[in-house]
């Protein structure tokens, strides 16, 4: 499974309404309005790096008020038990 995180910049004044239709984009898992320097970000999963190019530049950045996007391909996931095994001393409490 390929994930990919994508900051979208948007048309202010219709976040809302570009969330909801990214979110019905096959291949996004969540949408999440965010502060900072973009004003969505979208988690997309697919099986192969050919679907990226389907789901992001013939979808979401066709998304009507989509501005621009920039993609994050993530090379390994870390989950909350992953990062406590690694910081983990050995030490007994």
């Amino acid at each position: 499974m390929i994930t990919a995180i994508v900051h979208i910049d948007t048309d202010p004044a219709q976040i809302p309404e570009i969330a909801a239709a990214v979110a019905e984009v096959p291949g996004v898992t969540e949408v999440y309005s965010v502060t900072g320097e973009v004003d969505l970000i979208a988690m997309v999963r697919v099986r192969e790096h050919e679907q990226l190019a389907d789901v992001i530049a013939d979808h979401i950045s066709k998304v009507d008020g989509v501005l621009r996007t920039q993609t994050y391909i993530a090379f390994r996931a870390y989950s909350s038990r992953d990062l406590d095994q690694a910081f983990d001393l050995g030490l007994e409490g």
